[in-house]
């Protein structure tokens, strides 16, 4: 089994920060927002397509008008003597009409109805009755942006008598109209876009947006808490492409759920195994050390079957040592009981594989006692000393002092135990990972679960493990471990025995 223990929790630890703040899209870049402004632009651009025709026949109406008009009226003069209108009356003629001359063609004959000052010269000629559709939109756009100070001639067939009459006059007033209408038609394209984006937005939003926005928040909720059920997302009984990816959605989150549940499974696993190899480890190497002794015995029957023994305390070793797996497990809560600490410091130092040149010192006074659970704490004071053994056995100068010191020292309901060796002291990398399995190790080659089984065991406890001083030539661990809490009715009770 090889399951890294930090594969999940390094994953949520290298997971980037995002705040709810961050999670919420604001407005102006929501799809809301963007679906409002491009049902606008697209009805405007829809508008343009309709004003070009709308601004062209706008402009053809004005002039056919004026020219009806000016026909209406200039049949009386046809009909009667055109001498008979006074200069006043064809001045207020022309200037309703806002004209420079009326003419008539009957036939071959042509003559000028009426007239004011003529302009020297005619930019445009118009016949209304022979205009294409495009000489038309051409036309209206250069009245509509380049007009305003140029003559027009208008003419074309009125009535049914086939009479062909005739208008001069200048387009400032036809631009200004044509403006007023495109203001118009402008506002009321603007009116029907914002209403007609309103109606899309409505439609869509119930559609499509808040199916994708609580899907959304489903996906921003599950990866804060994957191992919920409840973050699950809840699929809508739909058959369109929205319900297809909701029930996948949920489908997924499903399975990756189950996935999570059993990598994290898979991971207490393989811690469990890896601290039971490695105390385990532990006392195989304490019972290999003594079974040496067996080769000393002159006994036949002991001779034959020492070999055998050390052979299978080998392999047993051995394979404590390759079955190191990943993981996290919960070690089961401490057994508290009062202790004499400098007996079971004894057993430690009984079970250490301490090679010549290296002195313990057991200096725990014999009438000390504490609260704790004799296994879990044997465990903590095994790691940290076989740790110190280790590092001060990788240096085999003589002159060198080599000492494991084990002190214990109480402050009120708080017991304090001290591991100080004289060894080399941890490397900075040992020292920033301190307690984090497989990242504190202070030697090649090492695992570093024992500093963590040992931090684990003492927090379990309630307890503090912290390294005091590391320096070369001492290194101090602190154990730290309060007494139980006692309850008031325990007290009493406890009271009314003694007395």
């Amino acid at each position: 089994m090889s399951v890294e223990p930090s594969t999940i929790e390094n994953t949520e630890a290298t997971r980037p920060a995002t705040g709810a703040l961050a999670r919420v899209v604001p407005l102006a870049r929501g799809l809301s927002a963007k679906l409002i402004l491009l049902t606008i632009v697209f009805v405007l651009l829809a508008e343009v397509l309709i004003f070009l025709p709308s601004i062209a026949d706008y402009r053809t109406r004005w002039l056919r008008e004026r020219l009806n008009t000016a026909a209406a009226v200039s049949v009386v003069l046809v009909e009667g003597d055109p001498g008979a209108l006074s200069r006043t009356a064809q001045d207020d003629l022309l200037m309703a009409l806002g004209a420079k001359a009326i003419a008539v063609r009957d036939g071959d004959a042509s003559r000028l109805l009426a007239v004011a000052a003529m302009p020297p010269k005619v930019d445009e000629h118009i016949d209304i009755a022979n205009t294409g559709m495009f000489a038309q939109l051409s036309d209206a756009l250069e009245t509509l942006f380049w007009g305003g100070d140029r003559t027009l001639r208008i003419f074309g067939p009125v009535g049914e008598q086939g009479r062909e009459f005739e208008l001069i006059m200048p387009d400032y007033r036809l631009r200004a109209a044509m403006l007023s209408f495109s203001r118009n038609i402008a506002l009321i394209g603007l009116l029907i876009s914002v209403f007609s984006a309103m109606l899309v937005y409505v439609a869509v939003d119930r559609i499509m947006i808040r199916p994708v926005r609580a899907m959304t928040r489903s996906m921003l909720s599950f990866s804060e808490a994957p191992d919920d059920p409840g973050r699950i997302v809840c699929p809508a009984d739909r058959d369109d492409e929205i319900g297809v990816a909701e029930r996948e959605l949920a489908q997924m989150q499903g399975r990756l759920q189950k996935m999570l549940a059993e990598q994290r499974h898979l991971a207490d696993l393989g811690l469990a195994v890896s601290k039971i190899n490695h105390d385990m480890r532990n006392v195989l190497a304490s019972a290999q050390l003594l079974s040496d002794r067996l080769l000393q015995v002159k006994d036949a029957s002991v001779q034959a079957f020492a070999p055998k023994l050390l052979k299978a305390l080998d392999r047993a070793v051995s394979y404590t040592e390759g079955v190191l797996a990943y993981g996290r497990a919960q070690e089961a809560p401490p057994a508290r009981r009062m202790l004499r600490l400098r007996q079971l410091v004894d057993e430690v130092h009984g079970l250490l594989d301490i090679g010549d040149g290296i002195d313990f010192e057991n200096g725990v006074d014999a009438a000390f006692e504490i609260d704790a659970d004799s296994e879990q704490l044997f465990r903590v004071l095994t790691n940290l000393s076989r740790n110190a053994v280790q590092a001060m056995a990788a240096d085999t100068e003589g002159a060198v002092v080599r000492r494991l010191v084990i002190s214990a020292d109480r402050t009120g309901g708080i017991s304090q135990i001290l591991v100080m060796d004289t060894g080399p002291g941890l490397p900075p990398k040992a020292r920033e990972n301190l307690f984090l399995a497989f990242r504190g190790s202070a030697r090649s080659g090492g695992t570093g679960l024992g500093l963590a089984i040992a931090h684990e065991l003492v927090r379990a406890h309630g307890g503090k493990l912290e390294l005091v001083e590391s320096i070369g030539g001492r290194t101090v661990f602190s154990v730290s471990i309060p007494d139980q809490p006692v309850s008031l009715d325990r007290a009493r009770r406890g009271l009314r025995r003694s007395a």
